[in-house]
């Protein structure tokens, strides 16, 4: 920085210009900015820190700091001996976005003058002589004119890629079809010309404004990315503004098959063809990149299993530890339809292979597709295989992608069948495990799910009574149980509760149910119902066991199924039918719950109780799924409703708002919910 510049730095009152949080004093931009200048070449990108402390981007706001910054910031990014160019480009093109951006009133009113006296200056980086600053300068160029500019001027590949994905960035936005025609003039001639990795990068600036591009583009798309001599290629030139480091050929599939999330089946026929391409060439990484773009397929379009059952059971042979894990969890996920290949995963069980960064081995994905299946080689070491990653911690660690090892009770639950050879286990860990332990309320779930099958656990369940983390779920068990549960009614009464009232009334309804007395608990769980309007919920599911006994109260259910919110009219429809034996009006309310689902809209259906939901509800899905087992129940549907259901059978949408394993299994049960309620006369 020249004297001058350094010079300027005092005429600046700092400690008058409070930073973006008003946090880090302004005045320290001072010192920042002598430090930058002095250090000169060997500055850092940890010295622009305190310049980004103050500036705060994110925040909404460019504040007065900003613009007394500005001119220094310019001057420094275009002073050739500094170090920290590529960083201080960085914080300018931050900073003129969060100017785009922001709301009315929250850019200082000396900003626009200012950018407007550097402009010239700020613009000229786009001609540095540095290709890094070049490329970070990118974001600053107005308009598809500049770019053009850039790009017939520009020789270095690791900036005219980012030119040209910039180019179509700006066609997407502009509404002057000449300037959409010069930008697609350019991506086709790339397109013919071009190296094969820019031929890609083509397709991908193309399809900015024009989504079927890629679809046009497939062959292509498939033979460069599936040629292992352009794999280097890629990791060479493909470079973006403000994103360290180059993307790889994997980072390339991943965002190519973002690009036809429009057209499902080219996707699959995408990844499909990948898979295909790479065992053909014993291409491992590009099988694990496709792999895992066809989970994610699969994880929003049921109709992506067909093409990938066959492909998901051909790799579990397959030598590399990550291939074959990835095929044993699409095998796991895609459930019953891959019994052909139970003999191939039963071989895997004991499979110690890993895949980086993911959960768990080749043999527990294997395992738990056996479950899946129904297979029962699958449940020796079965439970403590499921307990294992939480042994000695309260809770597995995670993975933020998929695949992950599924949930104890998701892979206990459907196995009811097996209870008797599984219980032990469970029982031996609920007492090993101690008060507190990290699966106690997940095996108290599996527990109430298996019902009766699960009575041995009885002493078990009995103990956890007295602790009020998992008092309401062991009730929850032992009423499932049924009457081999009878003798725990005094402990039941004596149960330790947290302090919510719908919990006292649980008490009560699990002790008549155990065998205790009905009227007792009837009226105490009436009153609450008579009492209650707003959260906490009155007790409907409780009131609505009770059926025509409960018939004082059918007034005020029938009330509170009419004015009530989402989630209470679905419980008070449910308990008026119960206690009245009458199809209508619950069937109709129930019914109102229906459309969105057609529409693949389930923002309707998310609980808004917390933990006094149903214990069958999951996800915002989870009211759909309550709703239609209560008309399975109620035995009655209309023609309008069975015709919204037959568009919903349809669809080829996971119905969950999952994108993990959860997707598919919430898919399953809601589709084999439809169905019963469609089975209906």
């Amino acid at each position: 920085m020249a004297d001058t510049g350094l010079a300027a730095l005092d005429d600046i009152p700092w400690e008058r210009l409070e930073s973006a949080l008003g946090q880090d004093s302004a005045v320290e931009l001072r010192r920042a900015l002598r430090g930058l200048a002095g250090k000169g070449a060997a500055a850092t990108e940890g010295d622009c820190d305190p310049l980004f402390a103050c500036v705060t981007l994110g925040t909404g706001r460019v504040t007065a700091v900003a613009t007394a910054v500005l001119p220094f910031v310019v001057t420094l990014a275009g002073d050739p001996d500094m170090g920290a160019r590529v960083t201080l480009v960085q914080l300018l093109t931050g900073l003129s976005e969060a100017a785009a951006s922001a709301g009315e009133g929250r850019v200082d009113a000396g900003w626009p003058g200012a950018w407007r006296r550097h402009r010239p200056r700020i613009l000229a980086l786009l001609a540095d002589s540095l290709p890094e600053v070049r490329r970070e300068a990118l974001p600053l160029a107005e308009g598809v004119g500049v770019l053009l500019e850039r790009w017939h001027a520009e020789t270095d590949p690791t900036v005219r890629l980012p030119v040209l994905l910039a180019l179509g960035t700006a066609a997407a936005g502009s509404a002057d079809a000449g300037t959409v025609d010069r930008v697609r003039a350019v991506t086709a001639e790339v397109l013919r010309t071009g190296t094969p990795v820019m031929r890609v990068v083509a397709v991908h600036a193309w399809a900015a404004f024009d989504p079927r591009a890629p679809v046009r583009e497939l062959d292509l798309l498939v033979e460069v990315l599936s040629d292992p001599s352009v794999r280097p290629r890629f990791e060479e030139i493909w470079y973006l503004p403000d994103v360290d480091g180059a993307f790889t050929r994997e980072d390339v599939v991943s965002w190519a098959a973002h690009l036809l999330q429009g057209a499902p089946q080219t996707a699959l026929a995408f990844v499909v063809r990948l898979v295909d391409a790479a065992r053909r060439t014993g291409d491992t990484l590009l099988c694990r990149a496709a792999l895992d773009e066809a989970w994610q397929l699969l994880a929003v379009r049921p109709s992506a299993a067909a093409a990938l059952l066959p492909l998901a059971g051909a790799l579990l042979a397959d030598p590399d530890d990550g291939i074959r894990y990835r095929a044993a969890h699409l095998l796991a996920v895609l459930g019953a339809p891959a019994a052909p290949y139970a003999d191939a995963l039963a071989v895997l069980l004991n499979d110690p292979g890993e895949a980086e960064f993911f959960e768990g081995t080749v043999g527990d994905h294997a395992r738990w597709a056996l479950t899946r299946i129904g297979d029962p080689r699958a449940l020796p070491n079965l439970v403590e295989r499921l307990y294992a990653p939480y042994q000695g911690q309260y809770s597995r660690g995670y993975c933020l992608g998929e695949p992950h090892l599924p949930e104890v009770e998701d892979v206990l639950t459907p196995l009811r069948p097996y209870a008797e050879i599984l219980l032990p286990e469970v029982r031996r860990l609920l007492r090993d495990d101690g008060v507190g332990g990290s699966l106690t309320c997940p095996f108290l779930r599996v527990i109430q799910a298996w019902g009766p099958a699960a009575a041995p656990a009885l002493p078990e369940v009995v103990a956890l009574l007295g602790d009020a983390r998992y008092s309401r779920y062991a009730l929850d068990a032992l009423v499932a149980m049924g009457p081999a549960a009878a003798s725990a009614i005094p402990a039941v009464r004596r149960c330790t509760l947290l302090d919510f009232p719908v919990d006292h009334h649980r008490v009560a309804w699990a002790a008549w149910r155990l065998g205790g007395d009905r009227d007792t608990a009837l009226r105490l769980i009436g009153a609450a119902v008579l009492a209650e309007e707003e959260p906490p919920y009155p007790p409907m599911d409780l009131l609505g066991d009770f059926g025509p006994a409960a018939a004082p109260y059918a007034d005020r259910v029938r009330q509170l199924m009419e004015r009530g919110d989402t989630w209470l009219r679905q419980r008070a429809a449910v308990a008026l039918w119960s206690i009245t034996g009458e199809p209508e009006p619950s069937a109709s309310v129930l019914e109102e719950y229906l459309p969105p689902l057609a529409d693949g809209d389930d923002s309707y259906g998310g609980d808004s109780c917390g933990s006094y939901a149903s214990s069958s509800s999951y996800g915002s899905y989870g009211s759909v799924l309550d709703t239609l087992r209560a008309l399975a129940r109620i035995g009655t549907l209309s023609p309008a409703a069975r015709a919204i259901l037959r568009t919903v059978q349809a669809l080829d949408q996971r119905l969950s708002t999952y994108r993990d394993y959860r997707a598919i299994l919430q898919d399953e049960e809601i589709r084999s919910a439809i169905d019963d309620v469609l089975a209906l006369p």
